[in-house]
């Protein structure tokens, strides 16, 4: 007869299934509700107990930083699936309208809130992915080109970050979860008057940046 005690097989399977069970809940509860929130409330709401989250990740600190891994990761993978060059707006509109990726949306807002090394890897991945589509438009003739193209791209990226956060705490959901409706609200908001900026500008001349250009060291050429 085999024996009823599971081998090692199976009991490193169920290991990794507790492990990615607490990482899943941890996710979705930063997200929700920031990082304050107690080791017991995650072992909670993963059905497993707060020393088992100890064994697997050493510390709230080690989670956090497996959470950190996947989202970034996760979020990466959803980018790579794009088929055209989709704005961070559109890719978290997309991610928070599918209820299994949607807690990545929020986990990602939470930590570009709180900063730390996801929120300086998140930007990082957006503004090297937003330099490589900018440079298409422009070799396309639909985009102007830029004096510092990678500065350009960086700047489009925190500016468009900065505006959803500052957005959604001053208009914060009614449902904490609901980051699809949350993300459509900005969109609500922002939408015309981003890309009539975009598309008609703001100033009528370049007198501004002429001025500018003469106080600065080596400026870029034009």
């Amino acid at each position: 007869m085999r024996s009823a005690t599971p081998g090692p097989a199976a009991a490193d399977r169920s290991d990794l299934t507790a492990r990615a069970r607490v990482r899943d809940a941890a996710v979705g509860l930063f997200g929700r509700s920031g990082f304050n929130v107690s080791v017991r409330a995650i072992a909670d709401a993963a059905g497993v107990s707060p020393g088992l989250i100890l064994h697997h990740f050493g510390s709230k600190q080690g989670l956090r930083e497996a959470c950190d891994d996947y989202v970034l990761r996760r979020i990466r993978d959803y980018k790579e699936q794009a088929v055209r060059p989709a704005s961070a707006d559109q890719l978290l509109l997309t991610m928070a309208s599918v209820e299994e990726s949607a807690p990545l949306v929020g986990y990602a807002l939470q930590s570009l809130l709180a900063g730390g090394d996801l929120a300086r890897s998140f930007i990082d991945h957006f503004a090297a992915d937003a330099e490589e589509w900018i440079a298409e438009g422009v070799r396309a003739g639909t985009i102007l080109p830029s004096l510092d193209e990678k500065a350009r791209a960086r700047y489009l990226t925190v500016q468009g970050f900065g505006a959803l956060l500052l957005d959604l705490t001053l208009n914060p959901p009614e449902d904490p979860s609901d980051f699809a409706g949350a993300m459509r609200g900005y969109l609500d908001r922002m939408g015309l008057p981003s890309t009539e900026l975009f598309t008609q500008g703001l100033l009528t001349d370049r007198s501004m940046l002429d001025a500018y250009l003469m106080y600065v060291g080596d400026p870029p050429k034009a």
